[in-house]
């Protein structure tokens, strides 16, 4: 059955056999700071003093640098460039969780395999990878090794790209995967077999063999490309669409490109598997590939979580190396008239990227594989850094066809090049694009901007504002159990208050420890640091003490609005008596706070506190919330004190009414210091 929503249970289960110590430490050296506290370089930005802390006990991490934040799912997210539900199936995978779903009801795209159908095929594929790299040895695949070598690849290049070659046999990898258990069924379902009169055979035969993998580097299918003259069959052969294959979701080498493009802001898509291969060798280690298809809006959504391009204000501006803060998007194609005409099919998805998307066109037509067979490896990196703006391109690809030099060819460049300009969206480069236009027309500019100007109200982009789906690839916050099997918010789920936004309301700020309590105010320490244990260590209060705590207990009013969500959790006093783990308060809490608090909550449960071992964290938690008793208690009667003196004695019921209430805020300051005397 096809499946979609992992049920809210496993996620839970996951988070709680998932160690984020071990997590995390596989990739920041970690080291303790202070009780249940550890502390390395933060992952996420680049520091030098550590400032990114995980409390395993609470299986949640904040980095203080950079703020990012949140639990072991997340962090598995960041690190991984995943979606949601790929981080639950990995950690589950790992720590043993069996998945279950529920139907997506989605349909079609929506579908997922359910985990244990998905594991099978990876493991099918990992060995179908395996069989075929040690085939590349055999003698009768001296026609594969010469195709390699012709292309400057040698046996490491192979060896680091998975390369391998699939024998001419009809039954080489069906007998091989029968072999080792696996059934008829899922010999179909793999895609590494075809099916004919007489049963099922090899898919692929006699081919070069290129492992296609996803983001976590798991094999999910294979490009295979024909060598010999007896195939009949198409240059390149890939594997059909299957419950793990989905060619309009795949990037080839991303796996081997991720972190350098998280790290650089900057992709490079080229054509093939080979010059992906050239420009890995090359130093160009943010190429990837589609496979057998057109760059569309699934690779969109890839590249654009794996870059972090989700921030409509960073705009288009450029650091000193004159890269756009954005990000880069690079497309490389070949300089011939198909080139041309993708690199055009790829500006229609430009409007979708925050980063500056440009093109790269080797003049004289080499692809990158064989502009470092002619030129060598630099001149696969003056390539890229020769890259056009992709809307410079896209004009002047159409001034290109008529004739400038006559009156009529630039009244029809205008007519053919006025309603390119007017589809991009950033108003701010339209009218200076609209300008260039005109130089490179040699006509007036006021007639070029009014040209444009009619194209994009025709179009329905004139002067307006931000629209709702103008970026349909904007993340939308929304609490984990609400995800579908793609990481989206489920149909008729609407976002909790706070949680997200529609494009054309502005963001609240999200607010960061730093900012709403100063280190130098004393009571506002107090608070932070009575919030923090109530969120850490909750088991060393006593339910007296929690009980006793007013809900305006806190005069910092951002404070005050982690308080009120603790409050509304209405589960504080269970956590207290040890009946609700930390951990599952603390979730509880993050689970009902509005994205603009969120982030301070987690900054708190992280915050590291003033003790050495678990007896003095005992000791600073009951000081601090008697502290903050004493401070609610003051504030209470020094609001009393005012308001009396502002009565007229002669409205005796009210006069006597706040006597009263003063009696009784004296009595509960002389019960609190009995307590701690």
């Amino acid at each position: 059955m096809a499946q979609g929503l992992i049920r809210r249970a496993d996620v839970d289960l996951v988070r709680e056999r998932a160690r984020l110590d071990e997590v995390v430490g596989e990739h920041v050296m970690l080291r303790t700071a202070g009780v249940g506290s550890m502390k390395g370089l933060c992952p996420f930005h680049d520091e030098k003093t550590p400032s990114f802390h995980i409390r395993p006990q609470l299986g949640h991490w904040h980095c203080f640098g950079c703020g990012e934040g949140g639990d072991v799912i997340s962090f598995v997210q960041k690190i991984n460039h995943l979606s949601f539900v790929e981080a639950v199936e990995m950690l589950a995978g790992r720590y043993g969780v069996q998945l279950h779903y529920e139907e997506s009801g989605r349909g079609g795209d929506g579908d997922r395999p359910d985990f244990g159908t998905r594991r099978r095929l990876l493991d099918a594929h990992a060995i179908a990878e395996e069989f075929y790299r040690e085939q590349l040895s055999a003698p009768a695949s001296e026609v594969g090794r010469r195709f390699l070598a012709e292309r400057g690849f040698d046996r490491a290049a192979a060896e680091q790209f998975g390369v391998g070659f699939a024998p001419e046999g009809w039954d080489a990898i069906s007998s091989e995967l029968r072999r080792r258990g696996f059934t008829e069924a899922e010999l179909k379902a793999s895609g590494l077999v075809s099916e004919g009169q007489r049963g099922v055979y090899d898919r692929f035969r006699g081919r070069l063999m290129w492992p296609i993998r996803d983001i976590t580097g798991s094999t999910i299918g294979f490009g295979a490309r024909r060598l010999l003259e007896t195939d009949k069959g198409p240059k390149y052969l890939n594997t059909p669409e299957t419950a793990i294959y989905r060619k309009s979701h795949v990037l080839y080498g991303l796996d081997l490109a991720r972190k350098e493009i998280s790290s650089q802001r900057r992709v490079v898509v080229v054509e093939g598997y080979t010059d992906v291969m050239a420009a890995h060798l090359a130093g160009v280690r943010t190429a990837v590939a589609t496979c057998g298809t057109a760059f569309g809006a699934e690779h969109v959504k890839i590249v654009r979580r794996v870059m972090g391009d989700s921030n409509p204000s960073a705009g288009l501006r450029l650091n000193t190396e004159g890269r756009g803060l954005g990000g880069e998007v690079i497309f490389t194609f070949d300089g011939d008239a198909a080139g041309q005409k993708a690199a055009l099919r790829a500006f229609e998805e430009d409007q979708r990227f925050v980063a500056q998307t440009f093109v790269a066109v080797e003049g004289s037509g080499m692809d990158p594989c064989d502009l470092r067979l002619a030129q060598g490896d630099a001149a696969g990196v003056d390539l890229v850094e020769s890259r056009t703006p992709l809307f410079e391109f896209a004009i002047r690809s159409v001034l290109a066809q008529v004739d400038l030099d006559t009156v009529e060819g630039q009244v029809s460049g205008l007519r053919m090049a006025a309603p390119v300009v007017a589809q991009i969206r950033d108003r701010a480069m339209r009218p200076e694009y609209a300008r260039r236009l005109s130089g490179w027309l040699g006509m007036d500019e006021r007639t070029v901007l009014r040209a444009v100007h009619d194209a994009a109200r025709s179009q329905g982009h004139a002067d307006r504002g931000p629209q709702r789906g103008d970026d349909p690839y904007q993340p939308r916050s929304v609490p984990d159990h609400r995800l579908d099997g793609h990481g989206d918010p489920r149909p008729g789920d609407r976002p909790a208050a706070g949680e997200g936004h529609d494009a054309d309301e502005p963001m609240m700020p999200v607010a960061r420890l730093a900012d709403v309590v100063s280190r130098r105010d004393p009571v506002g320490q107090v608070e932070v640091q009575s919030l923090a244990v109530m969120l850490q260590a909750p088991r060393l209060l006593s339910v007296e003490q929690v009980g006793a705590l007013p809900d305006d207990a806190f005069h910092v009013p951002a404070l005050q609005g982690v308080w009120d969500v603790m409050l509304a959790a209405g589960t504080l006093l269970e956590a207290v008596d040890g009946t609700l783990t930390p951990a599952r308060y603390l979730d509880q809490v993050l689970e009902i706070a509005g994205e603009t608090v969120r982030p301070l909550i987690v900054e708190i449960a992280n915050l590291q506190l003033p003790a050495r071992d678990e007896e003095s964290l005992g000791r600073l938690a009951r000081s601090l919330l008697d502290r903050l008793s004493e401070l609610s208690i003051t504030r209470e009667y020094s609001v009393l004190k005012q308001r009396l003196q502002r009565t007229d004695p002669s409205d005796a019921e009210r006069y006597q009414e706040i006597l009263r209430r003063l009696s009784e805020v004296q009595e509960k300051r002389r019960a609190l210091h009995a307590r701690d005397s």
